[in-house]
């Protein structure tokens, strides 16, 4: 079907209903000789009388009753949907789906789902949590949640969250039995806990940068792993001093089970982003949550609330 068959088919329906040019013009809000133009034009490309016309009245003809009856229905729809597509602009819903890695989940989202989905309780959320990248739209995502440095190009990325920056941690145990690293450097000769990213196999170097000097330093250690949560747990745990983003581990550190170290040295990194695919028009789901987080954490610093630590198998 060509654009063109559907011109007159509202102005149909209406002066049908109405039984006059004149009342459909009124309901939508055209001049009556638009309606008739357009009916006129419609029964041209029918080949079609649609209605019998006198100086008084118009009626519609047996031809153009048939007409309206099989037409009719499907105006209908079209406008029921154009009525509830507008409703979900001002009250979205529907399944919003995102794929984001742990350290997203936990540093972003879970601090503002309840307020969430109190707010729009027509929407509802699936939460995929990996740490490699996916093809968002190919697997049916809305929206994904990654370092901004790891989004790609051909995507609309929108910062959100807090500043991230890396922190040199350990116990004060661990500290006690083996001593404070007062420079980078002196990392060398204490246990590193290695983190392995899962997406490349490549274990992280930590960067320290203070007063134009940049270091990107090879740590090891006997100890290895590719789970932010357990990376904190081992630190805690005095196995070893860890390198980790804010956003897990400031509620320990406060309660001092945690001391941050060589913090001078510590590098802004690149921080988290929402990024979907360019699209003209977001869904209203998704709108709702883009200008959710940013009310609701672009704000000053974000500290995490107490039940973060849910995510982290932290001993009693």
């Amino acid at each position: 079907m060509r654009q063109e068959d559907l011109d007159g088919l509202i102005a149909f329906v209406t002066a049908a209903e109405e039984q006059g040019f004149s009342a459909a013009a009124v309901r939508l809000g055209v001049t009556p000789s638009a309606v008739s133009q357009a009916i006129r034009n419609l029964e041209q490309r029918l080949g079609l009388t649609l209605f019998n016309r006198t100086t008084r009245s118009v009626r519609l003809t047996e031809i153009g009753a048939r007409y309206l009856e099989r037409v009719r229905p499907a105006i209908a729809d079209l406008t029921a949907a154009s009525v509830e597509l507008g409703q979900e602009a001002e009250h979205p819903s529907g399944l919003l789906r995102l794929n984001v890695p742990r350290a997203a989940y936990t540093i972003v989202l879970q601090p503002i789902l309840r307020r969430f989905l109190e707010r729009y309780p027509q929407v509802r959320i699936e939460i995929r949590i990996e740490s490699q990248l996916v093809d968002v739209i190919g697997q049916g995502f809305d929206a994904g949640i990654r370092f901004g440095d790891l989004v790609e190009k051909d995507m609309i990325a929108l910062k959100i969250g807090p500043p991230i920056v890396a922190h040199v941690i350990a116990s004060p145990e661990y500290l006690a039995r083996r001593g404070t690293p007062a420079h980078p450097q002196d990392l060398l000769d204490h246990d590193c806990i290695c983190f392995r990213h899962v997406t490349t196999g490549q274990i992280e170097r930590w960067l320290f940068e203070q007063d134009g000097e940049a270091i990107a330093l090879a740590v090891s250690g006997r100890l290895t792993l590719n789970d932010s949560s357990a990376l904190v747990q081992a630190a805690l745990d005095g196995n070893g001093i860890a390198y980790m983003i804010n956003g897990y581990i400031e509620p320990l550190i406060a309660q001092g089970r945690l001391v941050r170290l060589l913090a001078d040295w510590s590098p802004p990194l690149a921080g988290l982003a929402l990024y979907y695919p360019d699209r003209r028009r977001v869904p209203a789901k998704l709108r709702a949550l883009i200008d959710f987080l940013r009310t609701e954490l672009a704000q000053a610093e974000v500290q995490p609330p107490p039940e973060t630590l849910r995510a982290l198998p932290v001993p009693g």
